[in-house]
């Protein structure tokens, strides 16, 4: 017997109460902007700066002892990250970064050589190949390359979709997207967790997850489109997001399943990363289903492919499979 998380057959309206769905969305996306210009985000080592120690030992590195180690020093936001080194295949080798003390751009000499103390009590065969400061200004470059990012993966997005759809149906999940980017950040701000370049990677991720679901949805609308010709637009939506229901579900459910057990056993370095993937996926999913074809039902769209739209730059694109 097949596992069903949702019946094989829905005929769900999706568009019962557009106006609730699309106006709690507009609601949290304007709360997430508030909270990020009053709270602010709580940024992390890679974008308030301060300084890195790449060691070398000659037995196997544990994390936890390291970080057990140089714990007593109370040095605040410290992350110990184990890294494999081409040039040193023999050496177990480690890159430590700990915050800026203080207001200071880099830690101090003092507490530099307390570091290597307490790590060398530790393991004495252990060295120290470099230790480099970040100031705020790499910092601030750091922020606007993430911001940069972001954006440009959005506007890729953009492209794409109008490639292979219409200009409509990138609008639409564009604005998903961006639904979906800004509450991340608006429960970043909120729960203050640790916002660094991991979770930019998260957000870029979570851009690629929900596109994917939308992407999904629209090439049933458009197949849906072409077969139904005298349903209205908001009946072959509906029709083309209960057909793609169980596949959208399961994908979720099993996504969530992973990274819940990574949340729940995977340790302190990857939680945050790993909670920021797991609200995409919830607020991805929600977004592909009630916000992108909301949009794309209040923008219509053409019926009719095999009739040229000169004015409809995007139409001469549409018929092209990825």
């Amino acid at each position: 017997m097949r596992l069903r998380l949702v019946p094989a057959e829905t005929n769900w309206d999706f568009f019962k109460v557009p106006v609730l769905t699309l106006g709690i969305s507009g609601l949290m996306m304007v709360l997430s902007v508030v909270l990020f210009f009053t709270m602010g985000l709580n940024y992390g080592i890679d974008f308030k700066g301060g300084t890195t120690i790449r060691t070398d030992a000659e037995v196997a590195v544990d994390v936890g002892a390291y970080r057990d180690a140089i714990s007593p020093l109370k040095l605040g936001d410290v992350s110990i990250t184990e890294v494999f080194d081409p040039t040193k295949p023999d050496q177990n080798v480690t890159q430590i970064r700990i915050e800026a003390q203080d207001g200071d751009e880099a830690i101090t000499t003092d507490t530099i050589a307390e570091i290597k103390s307490a790590l060398q009590a530790y393991e004495p065969s252990i060295k120290f190949a470099a230790v480099e400061s970040v100031g705020p200004k790499v910092s601030g470059e750091l922020v606007w390359t993430a911001i940069e990012a972001v954006i440009a993966a959005i506007f890729a997005v953009l492209f794409y979709i109008w490639l292979r759809f219409e200009w409509q149906f990138s609008l639409g999940a564009v604005v998903a997207l961006v639904h979906d980017v800004t509450l991340t950040i608006g429960v970043f701000a909120l729960f203050q967790i640790k916002f660094d370049l991991s979770i930019i990677a998260a957000l870029l991720t979570i851009v690629g997850y929900s596109l994917n679901d939308t992407v999904v949805v629209f090439d049933r609308v458009r197949e849906n489109l072409r077969k139904y010709k005298k349903k209205s637009l908001k009946e072959v939506l509906n029709l083309s997001i209960n057909e793609t229901l169980s596949r959208t579900v399961m994908t979720s459910v099993t996504t969530l399943i992973a990274l819940i057990a990574l949340f729940v056993l995977g340790g302190d370095v990857i939680r945050d990363f790993v909670f920021a993937m797991i609200w995409g996926v919830i607020v991805g999913t929600y977004s592909s289903v009630f916000i992108a074809s909301a949009i794309l039902l209040r923008l219509g769209v053409k019926r009719d492919w095999s009739k040229k739209d000169p004015k409809d730059v995007g139409g001469q694109y549409a018929k092209i499979d990825a």
